[in-house]
């Protein structure tokens, strides 16, 4: 039986033109990029290289871009500078954040490192602006604004340059968690006004257990993990060479590729949003699925009933790779925080269910999926 993988938004698979880039320091240039000899200093070199290409596609310099092991240490490394090297002493944040965030700011507020707030949620899931203004202009110390650029369950996009502005205005750090968007979106951080940004290669047909984070040239924080003098003394341990190197092969591909990748994607998006349209009433799009939204990521609620309990079980069953967005896949009744959340904890009927798209993915698959899906409902 073929699979068939609807689940990019988790990992995406690795493109065979990143492993040709990845196999040279897989086998003969195995040299530790710290060590001063010939072997050393040309992994050291194609570790330079890959920050410069990297820096080049998002218009950062390369001094603004350290190389780590993904998404979930960024994200610790901005909080826990902001917190410790930035004088912030309120953190704003959103319920909708993925846990590498929402735990990590829990974790500072337990021990009392800083205050917590909540910004409020319009009802299609998107930040409320006004109140994460109004949460600025009441703090009495400095805040840290965390919060993501795209959701990683409904899709939902930030109004990252407008949260960059309110953040300039009352002089807030302000870190986005931009791990579903680089790779899937140009970007341009010159004309951002951000301190920190994340990404993850996994997300865009690069190798697992690689990322980066983005300091802005403007701050200057310690290091997270101590140790050695990699990464110019902001990340101790050797370096993940033949990650990086993939990292950044994968970026330069998806950079490429973006206008026809995102624009074919969206029509696989668009087409599986009809299908269940026409054949499943009663069922509810997550998000602002039709509004400023991810390309690649549909979430959809199927009404709870005897048959739908089971539903991502029988989907794995039947070979369609999917997710609920939900800390447990057997088939037990339970939700995600971000569902709860857009649905002020009211989501207890529903059986939501995210596809997400890539580039290998092809319309016949989904029609496979939607006649499977009307056996199962």
């Amino acid at each position: 039986m073929d699979r068939i993988y609807l689940d990019n938004a988790a990992t995406t698979s690795l493109d065979s033109v990143v492993l040709e880039a990845m196999m040279p320091f897989l086998t003969e240039k195995f040299g530790n990029p710290s060590s001063i000899y010939s072997y050393g200093r040309e992994t050291k070199m194609a570790i330079e290289n890959a920050r410069k290409s990297v820096a080049k596609l998002l218009n950062a310099s390369p001094g603004e871009i350290f190389f780590t092991s993904g998404g979930t240490e960024s994200t610790n490394t901005a909080v826990t500078a902001a917190i410790r090297d930035l004088g912030c002493k309120h953190i704003i944040t959103s319920p909708l954040e993925h846990h590498a965030t929402l735990h990590t700011v829990e974790h500072m507020a337990h021990f009392g490192l800083a205050t917590l707030s909540f910004v409020k949620l319009t009802d299609k899931g998107h930040i409320d602006l006004n109140h994460l203004e109004e949460l600025l202009a009441g703090s009495k110390e400095r805040s840290l604004v965390t919060l993501m650029h795209a959701n990683n369950e409904i899709g939902n996009l930030l109004k990252i340059k407008a949260v960059g502005e309110l953040c300039k205005k009352y002089d807030a750090i302000f870190h986005s968690d931009t791990v579903q968007t680089v790779g899937h979106y140009p970007f341009d951080l010159k004309k951002l006004h951000i301190h920190f940004i994340n990404g993850a290669g996994h997300k865009f047909h690069g190798p697992k257990g690689v990322g980066i984070l983005y300091v802005n040239e403007n701050i200057t924080i310690k290091p997270y993990i101590n140790g050695g003098a990699q990464e110019r003394n902001m990340r101790a341990g050797t370096e993940n060479m033949y990650g990086i190197v993939g990292f950044a092969k994968a970026l330069e591909i998806a950079t490429a590729r973006y206008d026809e990748d995102s624009q074919y994607i969206k029509g696989l998006k668009t087409y599986m949003a009809e299908q269940l349209v026409a054949n499943f009433p009663g069922i509810i799009f997550n998000g602002d699925t039709n509004g400023s939204s991810l390309y690649t990521v549909l979430n959809v609620s199927f009404p709870m009933t005897e048959r739908s309990d089971m539903l991502l079980f029988n989907l794995d069953m039947a070979g369609i790779c999917v997710s609920g967005g939900s800390a447990c896949t057997s088939g037990a009744n339970s939700v995600s925080h971000v569902i709860k959340a857009i649905y002020n904890g009211q989501a207890a009927d529903m059986v939501p269910i995210r596809f997400s798209f890539s580039r290998h993915n092809k319309k016949e698959e989904i029609d496979t999926v939607i006649e499977k899906l009307k056996e199962l409902v």
